[in-house]
Order: structure tokens, then C-alpha cells, then sequence
């Protein structure tokens, strides 16, 4: 029996990460999720900036789309030259790829749309036509790749449709569907009786506050757990697989991805359970060779001594907050892109997936 209406008709109503409409770019202000959906009008680079970073916009292929957008804002209504608006436009690309450094769909995406400008234009309206279009052409490709990553993993739910999530990669962290959420979601389609155990993801609870939250609006059997969880669960025999995103893929397959991941991977190999990524090509970086040189971006120590915005720490305690970790790829069972699912050895099958053999 498949699930009636399907997932796909139901995401609709899901508030979407990214919206450009009619050259204005919106975006939806996930710190405020569950509670309140509040979208976010950007009439300024500047505002791009701050919703990268702050998080109001987060997950790696939404923050590539919303910065491939990002770069255009309140650039139609002017009268630059050629020459002054590519000159501009260097300086915005540099600006917001600089928002967050570990997710690398970030500078990919903003490359794409710079690499447009060397082309020959023969007014500044032309050019902007031409990167509006190559911004909606990176949009319509995520969404096509969550669809496909759903494709090329169903299959892994099928068999172990106890799974269990770190952070969120599902619609809300792409164009739609998601990346890790997006096979489970196409296995409750088919009727699988699949069950997610979401970890709530500390320090911003974004297992919590956004996974729960669809996969409960869209009707997915689901158990919220904490982080310290996790190992009990698996004990119990209640986790089947873990499934997550990613930030970046390193060449040799070693995954960054929301801190806490590497702690699921450890308890995946200690209880046997496989662990897989889910991620479009997009996001594996092959100028990257290993997880040791990835840049892991420290954020605020408030995230970790507030929550919610609600101090619970005393008063000038010392805190860490590094924003993701690095999984080696001796944990991680296969990597679900739009293109294959791909299996170790990873250095040389990501190297096969990125030459397109």
C-alpha cells in the first residue's frame, strides 16, 4: 500500500528555503522554526550575508542557491557599466563566499555564476538576464538531485527502515526533498513502514526544530532523542542505519558535516549498523584531499551556553563551538549522490563519479 497523496504533492506545503520571485529574493528564517515561519526580504548584499551566516538560511545546497541569487540583489535596478559591474560583482562573490567557510556549495555555486561574466555581453542588462538565468539553472538542478538521491537510496530504506538522523537534510536544507530525508521519504511513498529516530542536534537543535517538524507536517513515523541517546538506541536494536548530509566531501571521502556526526559514525562501527551520506555531486570537492584540511568554522560560544536564547551555563564559563566535525571515510558505508550510489574504495570511485566515468 503506498502512502496516499504522496510525499512529493505533500512537500508543497512545506514552507520553501528559497524563493525568488520576481527578482527578489526570500528567504525563510529557519531560526524561528517550528514556532513561527517568517520570510525574510533581501533588499541588500549585505542581508544575504547575515542570513548565510546567522543561519536564517542553512544547509549546504540552500546556501549555494541562496547566494547564487544573492549575488544579483538590487543589482537590476542599476546603471553600472560592463566593466563596473563585473568589478562589482568580484567584490560581492569574495564577500559572500567569506559568510561560512566548511560548506563548499557555498564558493561552487558563486564560481558558477562568476564564471558566466567572462563571457561576451553587450549591455549590463544582458549580463544580468544571463546570471538570473544560470542562478535558476542551479535551482532547478538541486531539485532535480534530491529527487535522484531519493531515487538511488530508496533501495537502502527499503532493507533498514529504522533510521536514524543527525541535524537536517531534508527540504528545508535544499531546494526540496532533501538529501539524507529524501530516500526516506521516497520509501514512505512506497508504503515502507519506515521509522526516523531524529537526534536533536546540539547546539541549535536542528534535528529538533526542523526535522521533527517535517517529518512530522508530512506524517513520517518519528522519535526525537537526544544527542547522548544514540548509543542506547542502537543497543536496543532500534536503529537499522544512520543517514546523513553533508558540508563537504573531501577527495578521499572523509565527510564534514554538522558537529555530532563523527560521534554516530563511531557508534555505527562499534554496533555494526552502516552509516551513509547523502549529498549531490556538488558538494564533493576534489581540490579537497582529505578531511585534515578542511576548514571547520567556530561559531559563537552563546550557542553553546544558551539555548533557545535562555542562558544555562553560569556566568563567564569558557565554551567551545566548532560548527562540524570530519567522519573519516574508513566509517562510512556508501556516499548517495543524484548520479550513484557509491561505495569505498572512495578515493577512487569519487574520482570515476567526478570524471563521469
Amino acid at each position: 500500500m503506498t502512502n496516499p497523496g504522496g510525499v512529493t504533492n505533500s512537500l508543497k506545503a512545506l514552507p520553501k528555503a528559497v524563493l525568488w520571485d520576481n527578482r527578489i529574493l526570500c528567504l525563510l528564517d529557519q531560526r524561528r522554526l517550528p514556532g513561527e515561519r517568517s520570510l525574510i526580504r533581501c533588499n541588500k548584499i549585505e542581508d544575504v550575508f547575515e542570513c548565510i551566516q546567522q543561519l536564517a538560511v542553512r544547509g549546504a545546497p540552500a546556501i549555494g542557491i541562496a547566494a547564487a541569487y544573492g549575488l544579483l540583489v538590487g543589482l537590476f535596478e542599476s546603471d553600472r557599466s560592463l566593466t563596473a559591474l563585473r568589478a562589482n560583482l568580484a567584490e560581492r562573490a569574495h564577500y559572500l563566499i567569506a559568510a561560512r567557510p566548511t560548506a563548499v556549495n557555498l564558493p561552487w555555486a558563486v564560481t558558477r555564476m562568476m564564471a558566466v561574466t567572462s563571457g561576451e555581453f553587450g549591455s549590463s542588462g544582458e549580463l544580468l538576464d544571463r546570471l538570473e538565468q544560470e542562478a535558476i539553472a542551479i535551482h532547478q538542478e538541486d531539485i532535480s538531485a534530491c529527487h535522484q538521491i531519493g531515487n538511488h537510496g530508496v533501495s537502502l530504506v527499503r532493507q533498514r527502515p529504522n533510521v536514524l538522523t543527525h541535524c537536517n537534510a531534508g527540504s528545508l536544507a535544499v531546494s526540496e526533498l532533501g538529501t539524507a530525508l529524501a530516500p526516506i521519504y521516497r520509501a514512505y511513498e512506497e508504503g515502507v513502514e519506515v521509522h526516523v529516530l531524529v537526534d536533536e542536534t546540539r547546539p541549535l537543535l536542528q534535528g529538533a526544530r526542523l526535522t521533527a517538524y517535517e517529518l512530522q507536517a508530512l506524517g513520517v513515523s518519528c522519535t526525537l532523542i537526544t544527542d547522548s541517546m544514540a548509543a542506547h538506541m542502537m543497543a536496543l536494536g532500534a536503529v537499522d542505519m544512520a543517514l546523513v548530509g553533508a558540508d563537504r566531501v573531501a577527495a578521499n571521502g572523509d565527510v564534514a558535516n554538522k558537529i555530532g556526526t563523527l560521534g554516530v559514525a563511531i557508534l555505527c562501527r562499534h554496533f555494526d549498523i552502516p552509516f551513509y551520506v547523502a549529498c549531490p555531486v556538488s558538494t564533493i570537492d576534489a581540490d579537497t584531499a582529505s578531511g585534515a584540511n578542511i576548514n571547520i568554522e567556530q561559531r559563537s560560544m552563546m550557542e553553546v551556553t544558551h539555548v533557545m536564547g535562555e542562558q544555562v551555563a553560569p556566568d563567564n564559563i569558557n565554551a567551545v563551538n566548532p560548527a562540524f566535525d570530519v567522519t573519516p571515510a574508513n566509517l562510512i558505508a556508501g556516499i548517495i549522490t543524484e548520479k550513484m550510489l557509491v561505495e569505498p574504495p572512495f578515493d577512487q570511485n569519487l574520482k570515476k563519479l567526478l570524471n563521469g566515468s
